[in-house]
């Protein structure tokens, strides 16, 4: 198979695996719960993953941020060293682990609970039957579709899920909030995206 026909095929999957996301009523909950925290009790968004998943977690967090969700990422290792000082009762947290095994992950839910029994959890996960799935408030099923890593172990079909997911996330909570161009400007200044923010404003 020479590369187009490997683009072709991996595209093909990708779409696929996305296209397969279960859609449920966890969505509504979801959306509803971090416009809840964040927009009426003044708490902010904090997401968390480890390796590719906690990079994918980081884009999210910078994404609600830019579109008038504060959010901030909080690394699972760093926060058993102090960092886990960043979360306050208010907060609602969003965890990423495509197993729902991973352990930095679940011992975070652990400190989290310590500190604040009860703030809520939302996890996405591959894996309905994983130990996050069953101690998530609101859990977001990938679909868990096999990776295209020809090893099938690198996170490439996964990662690509989870960004989508934080899409719909980010899409959604900017509907519910009203959010405009006008909004976007004032957070969104440099750049490409600042001027065309601010053009869309002008227009208006």
């Amino acid at each position: 198979m020479d590369v187009k026909q490997s683009m072709q095929e991996i595209l093909r999957i990708e779409s696929e695996a996305i296209l397969n996301v279960p859609v449920s009523d966890a969505y509504e909950k979801a959306v509803a719960a971090i416009v809840d925290h964040v927009h009426h009790r003044g708490g902010k968004l904090v997401t968390s993953g480890m390796g590719k998943a906690g990079q994918i977690a980081m884009n999210m967090a910078t994404t609600f941020s830019s579109t008038g969700t504060p959010a901030v990422f909080l690394h699972p290792s760093e926060a058993q060293h102090g960092d886990l000082g960043v979360v306050r009762p208010d907060d609602i947290v969003l965890l990423i682990s495509n197993s729902g095994k991973t352990r930095e992950i679940i011992e975070l839910i652990a400190l989290l609970h310590g500190l604040y029994e009860q703030i809520p959890t939302i996890v996405i996960t591959g894996n309905p039957d994983s130990p996050l799935a069953a101690a998530a408030d609101i859990t977001l099923l990938t679909g868990g579709a096999a990776e295209v890593c020809p090893l099938g172990l690198t996170p490439t079909t996964s990662t690509t899920v989870m960004t989508v997911i934080g899409d719909v996330l980010v899409v959604n909570v900017m509907q519910r909030i009203g959010f405009t161009a006008e909004d976007y400007a004032k957070r969104h200044h440099g750049g490409y995206l600042g001027h065309a923010a601010r053009a869309q404003k002008t227009e208006k």
